[in-house]
C-alpha cells in the first residue's frame, strides 16, 4: 500500500513539473509575441509617421495605369497631364458606310479631373488612422492600386453635333411633308431610312475619351431603321383649310389683325390622287383672297423700321443667287403677330427643282458639294441677326457645321428642310413685318413695326474659346498628271465660341447675356495627287 502511494506522489510531482515548464514556456512565448507586437506597433507608427510627413506618393500606385510611385504631386500631375494632353489633341473619327466625320475633344469641352486623381493618390497611406494607412500601403505594394481619372464633357454640345451629323448620313429617314405654292398643294412622300442612335453613340464617345489606351481608328455610327410618317391628308386639310378674313386693326388697345387668305381643296379628289405611287403629289387648291389687306389699312400699322441687317454674296454665282432671291421673296411681307412664332422652313417650303431652287454649294459629309437650294442659310442667318436687333426672341436656331463667310461665328442660323429649322417669336407688344430683298450682291432684311416706350440698342460680342487647326487629306486621282497636286478643298480652322448680346438704353448698358455657345468643326484640306 505504501509503495502505491509513493509511486502516485512521484507521478504527481512529474506532472506538476511539466505543467510548470509548459506554463513558463507560454509566458515566455506570450512575452516574445508582446515584444514583437510592441516593436511592430512602434515601427508601424514610425513608418506611418514617416509616410504622412513625406511629400511623395507611396509605391505601387498608378493613375489610369500610369505609374506615379515615389513622385511628388507636381511630378505626378505633370506625368499624367502629358498623356491626357496628347489624348485631347487627337480627334475621334466616326463613320457610317462612306460617311466620315471627326469629333474634336476641345470643341466638346472635354476636361480631365487630373488634380482630383493626383490628390486622391497622394492621400493614400496618409488620411486614415495608423492601421488603415499601413494596410493601404501594404495593399498597394502587394496588389498595386489604380486610381482612374474622371472625365466630363458638354453633353448638350455633343448631342447637337451628333444630330447635325445624323442629318447628313446617307439614307436618312425623310418624313412626308407638304407646302402650298400659289394655287398648288405640293405633298412629298416620305422615305423609310435610318436615323442615328444618339444615346448609344454618346456613350461610346464618352468611353473613348475616358480610355487613354483606346486606339481604335474609327467608331462605327450606330443607326436604327425607321419608317417614315405616312401622308395624312385629313390632318393636312385640318391644318391648311381656312376661311378668308379681311384685315383690320383696333386703336384702343392698338391691335392689328392681318388678312387671312382662304384655302380649300377637294379632299376626296386628293385621296384619289394619293393612291398613285409617286414621290410628289400636286393637288389643286382654291384660294380666296381677302377683300381688305394690311396694305389697304395704311402705313400706320408698321410705321417704324425696328432693325436692318445685310450680308453680301457673289452675284456672279447665278444658281446661288437664284436661291437667295427665292428665299428672300418667300419671307418678304410676312407678318408675325405678338406671341406668334415664325418658322423659316414653313415659309420657304421644300427646296425642290419644281419650286425653282437650283444646285449650289452646300456642306455635306464634311465637304463643300452641290445641293438643291444651296445658299438659303444666308437668308436665315440674315433674318436671325435682324430679329435679334429688333429685340425679338429666337426659339429654335442651330449654327452651321463650319464657319461661314457672310456672318461672324456665333451669328449664323443653318436650316435643313424637315430636320433643322430657324424659328423666332414676336415678343413685342405689336405685330412686326418682315421685308427681305436680295439684289446686286446684297441680301437685306428689315423688320418693321411700332416702336415701344423702351427701344434698346443691341450689340454683340463673340469670344473665341478654342481654335482647332485643320488637317490635310490626300486623295489619289487619275484626273491629273502623275507627280502633280491640286487643291480640291481649302482647309479651315474649327472654333468654339461664346456670343453675348448687350442691350443699352440712353447710353447705359441694361444687360449683357449669353446668347449662344457654338461649335464649328475644322474643315479638312483636300489635296489631289495625280496618278494619270
Amino acid at each position: 500500500m505504501k509503495g502505491i502511494v509513493k509511486d502516485n506522489l512521484k507521478e504527481a510531482t512529474v506532472i506538476d513539473k511539466k505543467i510548470y515548464r509548459n506554463k513558463k514556456k507560454r509566458i515566455i512565448f506570450a512575452s516574445i509575441i508582446a515584444v514583437i507586437i510592441i516593436i511592430g506597433i512602434l515601427f508601424s507608427t514610425i513608418f506611418a509617421l514617416i509616410n504622412i510627413t513625406s511629400d511623395k506618393i507611396i509605391e505601387g500606385v498608378m493613375i489610369s495605369g500610369i505609374d506615379v510611385s515615389g513622385l511628388s504631386k507636381e511630378e505626378a500631375k505633370t506625368k499624367v497631364e502629358e498623356v491626357y494632353i496628347n489624348k485631347k489633341e487627337k480627334d475621334i473619327k466616326i463613320k457610317y458606310e462612306e460617311y466620315e466625320a471627326n469629333i474634336n475633344p476641345t470643341l466638346l469641352e472635354v476636361e480631365y479631373k487630373i488634380d482630383e486623381s493626383v490628390e486622391e493618390t497622394y492621400q493614400i497611406g496618409k488620411k486614415g488612422n495608423i492601421f488603415k494607412n499601413n494596410y493601404d500601403i501594404l495593399f498597394s505594394l502587394i496588389k498595386k492600386k489604380n486610381i482612374n481619372v474622371d472625365m466630363s464633357f458638354n453633353e448638350e454640345i455633343t448631342k447637337q453635333l451628333l444630330e447635325d451629323i445624323g442629318a447628313n448620313l446617307p439614307g436618312i429617314v425623310v418624313d412626308s411633308s407638304y407646302f402650298v405654292e400659289d394655287t398648288k398643294l405640293i405633298i412629298s412622300k416620305g422615305r423609310d431610312g435610318i436615323y442615328i442612335d444618339t444615346e448609344n453613340l454618346l456613350s461610346t464617345i464618352k468611353n473613348k475619351f475616358s480610355d487613354i489606351n483606346s486606339n481604335d481608328e474609327y467608331i462605327e455610327i450606330p443607326i436604327t431603321n425607321k419608317i417614315a410618317k405616312e401622308i395624312d391628308i385629313d390632318k393636312i386639310y385640318e391644318e391648311i383649310h381656312v376661311e378668308a378674313k379681311d384685315a383690320y386693326y383696333t386703336k384702343d388697345p392698338f391691335t392689328v389683325y392681318p388678312e387671312i387668305q382662304g384655302i380649300d381643296f377637294d379632299i376626296e379628289e386628293a385621296k384619289e390622287i394619293l393612291k398613285e405611287e409617286k414621290e410628289e403629289y400636286i393637288i389643286n387648291v382654291n384660294i380666296t383672297n381677302a377683300k381688305v389687306t394690311i396694305s389697304d389699312i395704311g402705313l400706320e400699322v408698321f410705321p417704324d423700321k425696328l432693325s436692318t441687317f445685310t450680308t453680301r454674296y457673289d452675284a456672279g454665282d447665278i444658281n446661288r443667287t437664284t436661291n437667295l432671291v427665292i428665299a428672300s421673296n418667300k419671307i418678304d411681307g410676312k407678318i408675325v403677330l405678338p406671341g406668334e412664332t415664325f418658322s423659316f422652313n414653313n415659309a420657304l417650303g421644300a427646296r425642290t427643282l419644281a419650286a425653282g431652287y437650283k444646285n449650289a454649294k452646300v456642306y455635306e459629309n464634311g465637304e463643300v458639294v452641290d445641293g438643291i437650294g444651296g445658299g438659303i442659310c444666308q437668308i436665315s442667318s440674315t433674318l436671325y441677326n435682324a430679329i435679334l436687333m429688333a429685340d425679338l426672341e429666337p426659339v429654335e436656331r442651330r449654327n452651321h457645321q463650319f464657319t461661314t463667310s457672310y456672318v461672324p461665328a456665333g451669328r449664323d442660323a443653318t436650316v435643313v428642310y424637315g430636320i433643322i429649322d430657324f424659328k423666332f417669336k414676336n415678343t413685342r407688344e405689336y405685330p412686326i413685318k418682315i421685308e427681305a430683298t436680295s439684289k446686286n450682291g446684297i441680301s437685306t432684311v428689315n423688320i418693321y413695326g411700332i416702336k415701344q416706350d423702351k427701344e434698346y440698342i443691341i450689340t454683340f460680342n463673340t469670344k473665341t474659346i478654342a481654335t482647332i487647326p485643320f488637317s490635310t487629306k490626300y486623295e489619289e486621282t487619275f484626273s491629273i498628271p502623275a507627280g502633280t497636286e491640286k487643291i480640291r478643298q481649302n482647309g479651315g480652322n474649327g472654333v468654339k465660341t461664346e456670343t453675348y448680346i448687350t442691350k443699352s438704353l440712353n447710353g447705359k448698358i441694361i444687360s449683357t447675356d449669353l446668347l449662344s455657345k457654338d461649335t464649328y468643326n475644322a474643315m479638312t484640306k483636300i489635296i489631289l495627287k495625280g496618278k494619270g
